[in-house]
C-alpha cells in the first residue's frame, strides 16, 4: 500500500476511538486496521494504523483470533490443524483445543433435498461482529478522521455466496456515493487513485478490501478472503 498523508482535524485525535479515554492519560499503541491476523505474511507496506489505548487493543485479541481461525476453517472445510493453509492458524488450533472444539461445534454436515452433503457453519456472531465494528471504527478514523465512538446503528456480516445477484451488485457499488471532505485520506485516495479499485481500498489482493463512504453519517464495508462481506453504519 502507498503512504497517504493525513490532513484531517487534529482535535479528533485526542481520544481512543473504542472507549473514548483520553490518549494523553493512557498507555497507547498503534493498532492495525484491518487486524493483522486477517492478512497474509508478509504484510503489505503501510497497512493503516490508528493510535488507541493499549487495554482496548489487547481486549480484542481473543475475538480476532476466533475470527481469523474460523475463516481459515471455513475455507479449508475442516477444523483440523493439518488442514489449514496458514501455519499460524494451524499452530493456534493445535495449542488451543478448546477453540478447535468450539469451532467444530459450529460445523454441521447437512443433506440437501437430493441427499447431497454439505457443510454449514454457525459461528459466534457476537464475536465476529465485535471485530467487524473494531475494524470499521479504525477504517472510518483513518480515512475520514472521524472518531465514530457511538454504537453503530447497523452491523451485518454474511458470506458473499449467500447474497442474491441484486444484493451483491448493491453491496459492491460503493463508487456511486459522493466525494468525502477535503483533507481526508479518502479524498486523496479518490483523487489520485491510491490503492483504489472501483471505490474500494485494496489492502491485500483477494484477502482484504474496504470502503468508507458518507451515507447518512458513515458507512463502512469490507470483504475478507473473498468470502465474508461486512457492513457497519453510523447514523
Amino acid at each position: 500500500m502507498e503512504l497517504v498523508e493525513d490532513f484531517s482535524d487534529e482535535r479528533n485525535k485526542a481520544w481512543c476511538i473504542h472507549c473514548t479515554a483520553s490518549l494523553a492519560g493512557s498507555e497507547t499503541n498503534w493498532d492495525h486496521v484491518p487486524t493483522k491476523s486477517l492478512l497474509e505474511r508478509p504484510l503489505p507496506a503501510h497497512v493503516p494504523q490508528v493510535e488507541v489505548c493499549r487495554s482496548c487493543n489487547t481486549g480484542f485479541s481473543l475475538d480476532e483470533e476466533y475470527l481469523a481461525t474460523f475463516l481459515s476453517c471455513v475455507l479449508s472445510g475442516s477444523t483440523e490443524p493439518a488442514a489449514q493453509i496458514n501455519p499460524r492458524i494451524a499452530r493456534a488450533l493445535a495449542r488451543n483445543p478448546s477453540l478447535q472444539a468450539k469451532l467444530e461445534l459450529s460445523r454441521k454436515i447437512v443433506r440437501d433435498s437430493e441427499r447431497r452433503t454439505q457443510i454449514v457453519w454457525d459461528p459466534e456472531m457476537d464475536r465476529i461482529n465485535r471485530v467487524v465494528v473494531k475494524n470499521a471504527r479504525g477504517h472510518a478514523f483513518f480515512e475520514f478522521g472521524e472518531p465514530m465512538m457511538d454504537e453503530p446503528a447497523h452491523v451485518w456480516a454474511s458470506p458473499l455466496e449467500l447474497l442474491s445477484e441484486e444484493q451483491r451488485a448493491q453491496f459492491e457499488n460503493v463508487a456511486a456515493y459522493g466525494w468525502p471532505e477535503v483533507g481526508s485520506r479518502m479524498m486523496t485516495r479518490l483523487a489520485a487513485g491510491v490503492d483504489m479499485e472501483d471505490g474500494w481500498v485494496v489492502v491485500q489482493d483477494d484477502v482484504y478490501r474496504y470502503a468508507v463512504v458518507q451515507e447518512g453519517t458513515l458507512l463502512v464495508r469490507s470483504v475478507i478472503r473473498n468470502y465474508l462481506a461486512t457492513e457497519v453504519f453510523w447514523e
